[in-house]
């Protein structure tokens, strides 16, 4: 393994100065999951966008540093990974010994204090990850990531990566005294990385939970003298109640001893916001959890976040936090559909990467093949849809050659799918839409956007079932005695662990309760949402062996679905799911990628009035039997559509 042993606290000195009672104002920024969107540009569209990138945040970060007698600034991973720039990087122009990556190029120039890592820093290997790390002019940091000894031993496991940093930094307090003061910054990501990138990882990284790997380091940081712990964890805000290695851990980390602020990440949404307000202890109105003031700042650069301290240091240079404010700052607001520009791009920053941003446009305009029909996923949550059809087609395709001639072939090989441009937190034109015609490499990594590999899984007929109930979660119940509106996508379940699967047929039952939570424990033993499953015509036989094509985030525990911890994969193949997408349409030259309804909802007799939210684009092409109809405006941008299930 090529060098990533980073151990060991660093400490970077900037300055001295003499202790003074006096009050400090400590701004700190955050910019999180910026998934390798530095120019404001939307790749699969292949046009300008004034809702991504870093070019836009730096302009944020320029005037809030000004705002700021004194600032630190910290990235919290998920940054070389993301997009079709981070693909070319990584795959098709690669990184010589000695280049920068872009990333970098533009975040040495803002002059970042410290970078934590995120989950997809590991998607190309440990080698590329180095090889992109040494390019950064400030430290990163990972407390929860450790070296694989093969003892089974966690107690003498040892770091991987720095797990902290203590930075001396040389602050001016309100009367224009200048100090002395230690920022310990800790970082954290899931602990699923190991699962969701075994084929990386295995052998080389383990990790530890995040709470636990805090208690360990934080009093130690104490004992080297941080006057102030600010905690990163790659890891999003829920209160369930922890069932030790979680993912999103950020609730519980908050209630750790130490802590003086929290910037996270990974869940692709804003802190403080509205979305939250209903937790215990998170004051949406100050930004706090449990009283630690925190920020979560979106996703590709939609925001910048801030935390702002407010320190008294005593005569001896003791420091404490008097008062802290958690908020964020956007890049654009919403008008309807429409998104305003709050900020211009920082051209020193388009500039720096101009040459890879124009290479990677170039480069996803090469065609591979041709549709004969439109490619949308405007109803992919509702009905059988062809954006996810064609990536089935393609997985089965693919794993029926691989196991020709194998103790495999004649085991009847299934596909899931999930469509992950589906609006959602991604706004009202966060769908596919690919034309009639042509199809070039940035459709495909339109249709697939993550760099997932291709794994398949050996299961019985009641194993995919209950696949496909975890999926259903992604309905709310529908009262067939409720003659009001009814919404039928649950807000809080992400499109893309909604997987269709193809080669077998059923009927999704909305009456019922959802029979899973999202955290894939059984909450309603006695219901079943999925009904009506056949193969082939017949009754779905339950202990039936079935191979199913899937991605190795799905196979080994993402999500949380039964059945799939990485115990039942038989096939890791080498390919991306979308290299196998591309190789199907340049094998096929002309595709049809109508879908083959091999799902659908059991119908409600009861007339219910049932509704959900979509593009409002998706009305133009409506025929009049469709079950759907376009009733209005919805939120944000949104157009309201009824569903029928008569």
């Amino acid at each position: 393994m090529k060098k990533i042993l980073f151990a060991g606290a660093g400490v970077l000195a900037l300055g001295l100065g003499t202790a003074h009672s006096a009050e400090v104002q400590l701004r700190v920024l955050e910019t999180t999951d910026i998934h390798v969107h530095i120019v404001d540009y939307d790749y699969y569209k292949d046009a300008p966008s004034v809702a991504v990138g870093l070019a836009r945040t730096a302009t944020l970060i320029k005037e809030a540093r000004k705002e700021a007698t004194n600032s630190l600034l910290i990235d919290n991973g998920d940054l070389i990974q993301g997009n079709p720039l981070g693909d070319y990087m990584a795959k098709e122009r690669g990184l010589k010994k000695g280049e920068v990556h872009p990333v970098f190029k533009a975040m040495n120039l803002l002059k970042y204090d410290v970078g934590n890592l995120g989950n997809h820093e590991f998607n190309y290997g440990l080698d590329f990850l180095t090889e992109t790390l040494n390019d950064a002019a400030f430290p990163y940091i990972s407390s929860n990531v450790f070296i694989d000894d093969g003892d089974n031993d966690p107690s003498n496991d040892k770091s991987a990566f720095n797990p902290y940093i203590i930075l001396d930094r040389e602050v001016v307090d309100t009367e224009g005294n200048k100090h002395k003061i230690k920022v310990g910054v800790i970082g954290f990501l899931p602990p699923q990385i190991t699962q969701w990138d075994e084929a990386n990882l295995k052998g080389k990284l383990v990790t530890h939970d995040i709470v636990d790997t805090a208690k360990r380091y934080v009093p130690e940081m104490k004992e080297k003298g941080a006057d102030v712990i600010i905690a990163v964890p790659h890891s999003g805000l829920s209160d369930v109640t922890p069932q030790g290695r979680d993912e999103n851990a950020t609730y519980h980390l908050s209630k750790v001893e130490g802590l003086d602020a929290i910037l996270f990440g990974h869940a692709h949404a804003v802190f403080p916001s509205e979305t939250y307000k209903d937790i215990a202890g998170v004051d949406i109105e100050k930004g706090t959890i449990n009283g630690v003031a925190a920020t979560m700042p979106g996703f590709w650069g939609s925001h910048l976040g801030l935390v702002d301290l407010t320190l008294d240091v005593d005569d001896n240079g003791n420091w404490k936090v008097i008062d802290s404010t958690g908020s964020t700052r956007g890049i654009y607001k919403r008008d309807g559909r429409k998104k305003h520009p709050l900020v211009k791009a920082d051209q020193t920053i388009v500039d720096a990467v101009k040459h890879e941003h124009e290479e990677t446009i170039e480069f996803m305009r090469k065609a591979v093949g041709t549709t004969s029909a439109p490619i949308n996923s405007f109803f992919a949550l509702v009905q059988d849809d062809p954006s996810i059809q064609i990536v089935t087609n393609a997985q089965k395709w693919y794993v029926e050659k691989l196991i020709k001639g194998t103790e495999y072939d004649g085991i009847p090989v299934l596909s899931a799918g999930a469509p992950f441009k589906a609006g959602g937190r991604g706004g009202a034109d966060y769908y596919t839409n690919i034309p009639t015609g042509e199809i070039a490499l940035k459709n495909v990594a339109d249709l697939y956007i993550y760099p997932n590999t291709l794994r398949a899984v050996l299961l019985n007929g009641a194993q995919v079932r209950e696949w496909l109930e975890m999926s259903a979660g992604a309905f709310n119940q529908i009262d067939k005695k409720n003659d009001g509106e009814q919404s039928l996508l649950n807000p809080d379940f992400p499109s893309y662990n909604f997987d269709v699967i193809d080669g077998v047929e059923y009927n999704v039952d909305l009456t019922q309760p959802a029979r899973y939570n999202k955290e894939g424990q059984v909450v309603n033993s006695d219901s079943h949402r999925i009904i009506d499953m056949t193969y082939q015509g017949k009754p779905l036989d339950m202990d039936a062996q079935f191979i199913v094509a899937t991605n190795n985030y799905r196979a080994h525990g993402g999500g949380n679905f039964p059945a799939l911890d990485g115990t039942t994969v038989i096939i890791q193949a080498p390919d991306e799911n979308r290299t196998v997408l591309a190789n199907y349409i340049f094998d096929q030259k002309k595709i049809d990628p109508s879908a083959d309804k091999n799902w659908g909802f059991a119908p409600i007799k009861e007339g219910v009035n049932v509704t959900f939210e979509t593009t409002p684009s998706a009305k133009d092409i409506l025929g009049s039997k469709d079950i759907i109809s376009y009733v209005g405006e919805g939120k944000d941008g949104f157009g309201k559509y009824q569903i029928s299930f008569e």
